[in-house]
């Protein structure tokens, strides 16, 4: 039903964007038959994508997702400019009916206004220019971002005082190895991870869309990661959603540490690491269990909790720990999201504070879905505690 309810809304969707870059903008013939031939194989390749991702190997749907996400988020910018190109297009109403009709009706006192072909289709094709150009450009930008390198973010944080001072964890979460990103993508983050020779690195959920079997030997370059104190992480909701006890085991395999609902001690004993499971994990028999993750820490030592989602951060506060590391926002990932990440998250990007404990949230450094950032670039956060903000 959901996927039916999905596919019913793009087409829709799809019937507007063929009526105002189609219809209103050729008169029928030729041209009219190709643009509208062209967008009903986009609405069928988006249908596909959103549908098939899930069920096909990696390897097996790139060469589908690749054109449907591209077009999945030239389509939202058409969508949403277009929207907006609506206000002129009203106001101008009277102006594209300013030619007077000679046929009148016997009850009319005065001619009756007729559509000014030219202008209409001036109107129509002027705003379908606008909308194409300026969407081309927001998804060629945000796909040069997406794709690029992540920035390499320095944060300090006032955790830990003197004792922590220049203690740098290295924060990464949101990989999303898949059917568009792989190997290089990996290797490349742990490259840049090792160049800031961080103490510690925290893995902050959403690493794999997918299997081991399929995504294993993309992810097994974070073998290479190079830290003082090792290598940390927890799940993210996309964990489970592929498998998440496989994925465990096999970064285990790799060398890196989980923090299931649990802490270690780290930095001599000066600071108590804990890490908890994501909230998508309740559906999974795999619940966040902050009590259990802070149970027999020491006394003494700052808190930093690895927990994927910032909305964490409300038990986090409530059980005194300084400092929450999360991800899953992914910055918004496409502007205007971030309004509605918002909703839903008490942080979108950023280091913020809610009571007595600090949250940062890191944009990731992959994508989910289209390969395209738009005002959220991917990063590699370098967190330095014992900071003075």
């Amino acid at each position: 039903m959901f996927f039916a309810f999905v596919g019913l809304l793009v087409v829709l969707l799809h019937y507007y964007l063929w009526k105002r870059l189609v219809k209103d903008t050729t008169r029928p013939g030729r041209l009219r038959l190709v643009g509208t031939v062209v967008l009903g194989v986009f609405a069928v390749l988006v249908v596909a994508t959103l549908s098939l991702s899930r069920v096909v190997e990696p390897a097996d749907a790139a060469w589908f997702s690749w054109p449907g996400y591209l077009w999945l988020a030239m389509f939202f910018y058409l969508l949403l400019l277009l929207l907006v190109l609506e206000l002129p297009r009203l106001a101008l109403r009277r102006w594209v009916r300013s030619t007077p009709d000679p046929v009148r009706d016997e009850r009319d006192t005065e001619p009756a206004p007729a559509v000014n072909e030219g202008r209409r289709l001036f109107l129509a094709r002027g705003a379908a220019v606008v909308a194409g150009a300026a969407s081309a450009s927001i998804v060629g930008a945000g796909a040069v971002s997406a794709l690029g390198p992540p920035q390499v973010r320095r944060v300090p944080v006032p955790v830990g005082g003197d004792p922590l001072r220049g203690f740098r964890i290295a924060v990464v979460s949101d990989i999303h190895l898949g059917p568009i990103s792989g190997r290089a993508h990996t290797e490349r983050i742990v490259r840049m991870i090792n160049e800031t020779e961080p103490d510690l690195v925290a893995m902050v959920g959403d690493l794999a869309d997918g299997t081991v079997a399929a995504l294993g030997e993309a992810a097994s370059p974070l073998r290479d990661l190079v830290s003082r104190e090792g290598t940390f992480f927890v799940t993210g909701n996309h964990e489970y959603y592929s498998g998440h006890q496989q994925w465990i085991t096999e970064l285990e395999r790799l060398g890196l540490h989980y923090l299931r609902n649990a802490n270690t001690a780290v930095a001599g004993g000066r600071l108590t690491l804990a890490g908890t499971t994501d909230v998508a994990g309740a559906g999974f028999d795999d619940s966040p269990d902050l009590d259990r993750a802070l149970d027999s820490r020491a006394p003494d030592a700052p808190v930093v909790l690895l927990a994927h989602q910032p909305v964490q951060v409300t038990e986090a506060a409530q059980r005194g720990v300084d400092l929450q590391l999360s991800g899953h926002t992914h910055g918004g990932q496409m502007w205007p999201f971030h309004y509605l990440v918002g909703a839903a998250q008490p942080a979108v990007s950023g280091l913020s504070r809610v009571d007595d404990t600090w949250l940062y949230v890191t944009n990731g450094a992959g994508f989910w879905g289209p390969p395209v950032r738009v005002g959220a670039p991917p990063e590699i956060s370098i967190v330095e505690l014992g900071s003075e903000r």
